[in-house]
């Protein structure tokens, strides 16, 4: 089963960075990975419960994604997700950018109308109708109410 994420610890106290995986699958006919160096820091990499949390330097990603045996595992893993995200897709490797220069910044699909909210007023009207008069608050009658 493939992985959206890796952790790779860089440090030798555990800790090291948590890499978020994902695909471009703009064309139907290829698929290859969607690099974001903004990778989470990784705590406890070396211990049974490791975490991540906040944000690591994109110079730590850089030196990472410069090793050899991260590299291999990158394209390992971001080669299983395209086969279960798109079996039918041709794989292409394209490797990590390794120099904030080399940095490209990543398109995203636009929202269509269907993803997006309603107008929370209208979401508010429609709730109240579809929960009738069992949300609308009892009237108190009696000294209590009277002040």
């Amino acid at each position: 089963m493939p992985h959206d994420g890796l952790a790779v610890v860089s440090q030798p106290d555990g800790f090291g960075l948590h890499f978020f995986l994902e695909t471009d699958t703009d064309d139907p006919a290829e698929c290859s990975p969607r690099w974001f160096p903004d990778a989470a820091r990784l705590f406890n990499g070396n211990g049974t419960a490791p975490f991540s949390a906040g944000l690591a330097p994109r110079e730590e990603f850089f030196a990472a994604v410069r090793r050899s045996d991260v590299r291999r595992a990158l394209q390992a893993e971001l080669k299983a997700l395209c086969q279960q995200r798109v079996p039918e897709a041709r794989w292409q490797w394209t490797p990590p950018p390794t120099d904030a220069s080399e940095l490209m910044p990543v398109q995203l699909p636009a929202y269509e109308r269907r993803d997006l909210l309603r107008d929370s007023a209208e979401e508010k009207r429609l709730e109240d109708d579809l929960l009738g008069d069992s949300q609308k608050p009892s009237q108190t009658t009696g000294s209590a109410s009277r002040q």
